[in-house]
């Protein structure tokens, strides 16, 4: 079972709230929970990139770094776990993403992989006049699908003459090409995304759901189980859970509900007005997910709250989940939390007794 770290590449990690730790994103913190991961035996750490934040009195997101060069920085400073970068598809070309790519599997030694994001949440691409309408709600994938095509031949071929509705290339050329298999990854929670990261990717990240109900999103990766059976191809589900983990469980929720009492009610405004956008979004999508809530200061991913035994316990009962092959984690503290998980948690996790630990 992997286990990686949704790292902080923007300010207060994925907590809309006053009372949680705020912080701003840069190397340095990003570099501590990377190499404090990659200490803890962890499997992988993925940026996201997110353009545009949601305001408030948090500023939520309005302060992020770019993915790509924070990973190829991380690259430099690690040696064995694996790296993501994201890629907003509508912001760069895919023959640019491939060298991006390439250059940094050389920096690595062949630990990275591209995450593709198709693009919800509008005012990343009006702001830069990049927004091709609102019809890119409904053919997102269609335009992320001949991005990946295009990535794969360059990768593997060091050459694309692809010519498809959106992009065209002429005899495009990539050398050196990656020196290991360059892993594509996803995000798909609707029926249509899960469909694509089956056809097109290496696996997809899915949330987890509830409070402490750790398969209660059991069916999620269960529907990417069905369409990766659709296309032979063997495409599982990295779930996504926030750790907030204390000596006791009474410690561990008297923090959850201060951070519940201190929501930015502005900054969650924002956030669920421009889910609303995507008037074409499947009530399995993201943006459905995201206006469900009354309160997702945590964009309702699953979370886990109470003492580091059953936070261990909890972990396990996820990860045997049919379907599931990984988890991602988010901490309300990312320095702390990491040393709570590494040092803690993961010693307990009958998933995760073949890690020896490095630190």
């Amino acid at each position: 079972m992997d286990i990686g770290v949704f790292i902080p590449i923007n300010n207060n990690g994925w907590l809309i709230s006053a009372a949680s730790p705020q912080y701003m994103p840069s190397f340095e913190l990003n570099r501590q929970v990377v190499q404090k991961a990659e200490g803890y035996g962890l499997d992988f750490a993925l940026s996201m990139i997110k353009l545009h934040g949601f305001g408030g009195k948090t500023e939520f997101w309005d302060h992020g770094l770019e993915s790509f060069t924070l990973m190829a920085g991380l690259a430099s400073v690690t040696s064995r776990i694996r790296l993501y970068a994201s890629t907003a598809v509508l912001t760069i070309p895919p023959a640019i993403v491939a060298r991006m790519a390439s250059t940094i599997d050389s920096i690595s030694g062949g630990r990275f992989g591209v995450n593709i994001v198709s693009g919800w949440h509008k005012v990343e691409y009006t702001q830069m006049g990049l927004w091709p309408g609102d019809g890119h709600f409904a053919r997102r994938y269609d335009y992320s699908t001949e991005y990946v095509h295009i990535l794969r031949e360059l990768w593997e071929k060091g050459e694309s003459d692809f010519k498809g509705e959106f992009f065209q290339m002429d005899r495009c050329k990539l050398s050196p090409r990656p020196q290991a298999p360059m892993k594509v990854v996803a995000a798909g929670q609707s029926d249509r995304g899960m469909e694509f990261a089956a056809r097109y990717c290496d696996f997809n990240f899915a949330l987890g759901e509830g409070v402490n109900e750790p398969t209660r999103a059991a069916g999620v990766p269960a529907r990417m189980l069905a369409h990766a059976q659709k296309t032979g191809r063997d495409v599982g589900s990295y779930m996504l859970y926030m750790i907030i983990a204390e000596e006791t469980t009474e410690a561990a929720f008297a923090k959850w509900d201060a951070y519940n009492k201190g929501a930015d009610r502005e900054a969650l405004a924002h956030l669920l007005g421009h889910a609303a956008h995507d008037t074409t979004a499947q009530e399995t999508s993201m943006a459905a997910a995201i206006q469900r809530s009354p309160s997702p200061i945590n964009f309702n991913m699953g979370t886990l709250v109470g003492s580091h035994a059953e936070v261990a316990r909890m972990l396990d009962e996820a990860a045997a989940m049919p379907g599931v092959k990984g988890i991602m984690l988010t901490f309300d503290d990312f320095l702390l939390g990491m040393d709570k998980f590494g040092q803690r948690i993961q010693p307990l996790m009958r998933c995760r007794s073949h890690v020896k630990l490095a630190a």
